[in-house]
């Protein structure tokens, strides 16, 4: 899909841009704190898949515009829809999903709080960057309500089993101290300096990978969670790295190091990387 086709999406809960191989999809309900809606969920699995499908976009950008991120589900708004449709999906994981099967890296700019499903919808997120003074909180329990977004298997992936199960059972408020301790985020910002350091940690992706070994490294990664012993990464290895040996990119990156100069990978994840869902089975 080319950027003409994305910028003429019309979204009323988000904003979508594309500039130098980045994708940047922006939580755009300020006025209410960027609560999340039902709305919003279509709207950022939409925008994910957009970029994904986007051969010009190598890495996926979520922000968040104003002083908060998202402080949770939006109480005002219709947030759930019909659940007697056959084909109705939980909201958080019509933006999990999408993010999980993306063949794009994909990065969070976390630059206030983050509540609820407003922390839980991006754990399937490749990297999280937050400002110093972000608060997170797995609420969830606080409200009567159950964890969403496959967030009980990634959160325990992130930060293990005992601290899922600490900061899931209490519902407390967390310190971006301890979010970073825990390895809930990759670095914490000043405010100001947050998203200029997302951009060029994007732009170092964009640059510097092969989006084929991104695509194969991130969705692999996640894959081999489900497996109880290293033989299911064996298999996948017999099928990826023959693979790898016969291309372009690789010869691109070898020579690009020894000629001490930014590589020029022509690889495309959508199209150069055959049968990934049978690989990962």
């Amino acid at each position: 899909m080319s950027d003409g086709d994305a910028d003429a999406t019309e979204y009323s809960t988000i904003t979508y841009a594309v500039a130098d191989a980045i994708a940047t999809i922006t939580l755009n309900r300020a006025h209410a704190r960027n609560g999340f809606t039902l709305t919003m969920a279509d709207e950022l699995g939409a925008a994910v898949t957009v970029a994904d499908r986007d051969d010009s976009v190598r890495v996926i950008l979520l922000a968040a515009a104003g002083e908060y991120f998202c402080v949770g589900m939006d109480f005002a708004e219709p947030s759930i829809g019909d659940t007697t449709d056959p084909d109705w999906d939980e909201p958080s994981t019509r933006v999990v999903r999408p993010i999980v099967n993306s063949n794009k890296p994909v990065i969070v700019a976390i630059q206030g709080a983050a509540v609820g499903v407003g922390i839980s919808m991006t754990l399937a997120a490749d990297l999280r960057l937050a400002s110093a003074e972000t608060k997170f909180g797995f609420v969830f329990a606080r409200r009567g309500l159950y964890p969403e977004g496959a967030s009980t298997w990634f959160l325990p992936q992130l930060v293990g089993l005992a601290k899922a199960k600490e900061w899931m059972l209490t519902g407390r408020i967390i310190s971006a101290q301890e979010a970073l301790d825990a390895g809930l985020v990759t670095s914490l910002h000043a405010r100001a300096d947050l998203l200029p350091a997302a951009y060029e940690l994007a732009r170092d992706i964009a640059v510097n990978i092969a989006p084929t070994s991104a695509a194969v490294i991130r969705r692999a990664l996640v894959a081999m969670t489900a497996h109880g012993d290293p033989e299911a990464a064996f298999a996948l290895d017999r099928k990826t790295i023959p693979h790898a040996s016969t291309s372009p990119d690789l010869a691109e990156g070898i020579s690009s190091f020894l000629e001490k100069r930014p590589p020029r990978f022509t690889g495309v994840a959508r199209t150069d990387v055959p049968d990934l869902e049978d690989w990962l089975r």
